[in-house]
């Protein structure tokens, strides 16, 4: 059973793009949005990934993830199958020591935001805050992308 831990934060500036050694166009879709056991289709550049997520643990950091590569063409189709609410974002992947930023710029009807996630080896690491990092949204179920579909930035 694989694990996920991370944090999540909004970015107060775009200064972290100079930092950035990658980055990659992302499209994702849900087949299931159900924060209990989301199932999700993305299209990461050239490859493709289908992935099943569980429910948070009480802070949000600590959650069950599997992820498998797929056929970006099965991809392709399964997005057409999927809720309504496509997600489109490009990732910029930023060093911070023994661990990477993700910085997610996003598009369409989530313009305007943009969030960094670091996952984490345990719940208790340590790392540096770059300052282009603002508020921790950990655990705050709105950020999820699984509900930006339901209720995108540009409603908030």
């Amino acid at each position: 059973m694989a694990i996920e831990i991370e944090r999540k934060f909004l970015v107060k500036s775009e200064d972290f793009k100079t930092s950035a050694y990658n980055v990659i166009t992302i499209k994702q879709g849900y087949l299931s949005s159900n924060p209990s056991r989301s199932v999700r289709i993305r299209i990461k550049g050239e490859k493709a990934f289908i992935t099943v997520k569980g429910k948070s643990n009480e802070n949000g950091t600590v959650r069950f993830e599997w992820e498998k590569e797929i056929d970006k063409s099965d991809a392709e189709s399964l997005l057409r199958l999927c809720e309504p609410g496509i997600i489109e974002k490009n990732r910029y992947e930023v060093n911070n020591g023994r661990f990477i930023f993700e910085v997610d710029e996003f598009f369409g009807e989530n313009t305007g935001l943009i969030v960094a996630e670091i996952e984490l080896t345990s719940e208790m690491d340590d790392f540096d805050k770059p300052l282009w990092l603002g508020d921790e949204v950990t655990g705050d179920t709105k950020y999820y992308n699984s509900m930006l579909i339901k209720n995108p930035f540009k409603n908030w």
